[in-house]
């Protein structure tokens, strides 16, 4: 754990399993009728997947893994940014959004440092431990406060358009 890590943690302590549990199930309850909430929990699901499967995978496998996990974090990372963070900036904070951004920025940074290492590796598995468990805290935040406040503040039309370029947004650079 490196230095700004361990100040982060002691800031904002990572959330328990059962406190993610917990979260999700509280934004899948409140995002019945909202698409793209539901297709960020999606997302996150097929984020989680890939984590274990790179974790028990070895050599090529394990690289095609995580060459899938950072094709999926990128497209993922891109549509939320372009189409979610400035909502999540106007209904749950700035201060949200601009963290949002950063921890995006530092998990591609930290997927190319993996993608450079030997998988199987003791250091490989330790960053990818590291990115995982910073994803998990990435999208706690989102699922217990950022995505609610939207859903809860924004006016209905804007959740509309959201859904709409969100999926769009995804697909295009999913599909690019």
């Amino acid at each position: 754990m490196s230095f700004l890590d361990r100040i982060a943690a002691a800031v904002a302590p990572a959330a328990s399993d059962e406190q993610r549990i917990e979260a999700r199930r509280k934004l899948e309850e409140i995002s019945v009728s909202e698409p793209f909430a539901q297709d960020i929990l999606d997302q996150h699901r097929q984020i989680e997947s890939l984590f274990q499967e790179a974790r028990q995978s070895d050599g090529a496998g394990a690289e095609g893994i995580v060459e899938e996990l950072a094709l999926l974090l990128n497209a993922h990372s891109m549509a939320e940014e372009a189409v979610i963070y400035p909502e999540i900036s106007d209904h749950s904070g700035k201060a949200h959004a601009g963290m949002a951004y950063e921890e995006h920025a530092m998990t591609k940074v930290q997927l190319a440092a993996l993608q450079k290492l030997a998988p199987g590796t003791k250091e490989w598995h330790e960053k990818l431990d590291h990115i995982e468990s910073a994803v998990q805290q990435h999208m706690y935040q989102e699922e217990s406060s950022w995505l609610p406040d939207v859903i809860r503040y924004a006016p209905v039309e804007e959740r509309q358009r959201m859904s709409m370029e969100f999926r769009d947004y995804f697909e295009r650079v999913d599909q690019g």
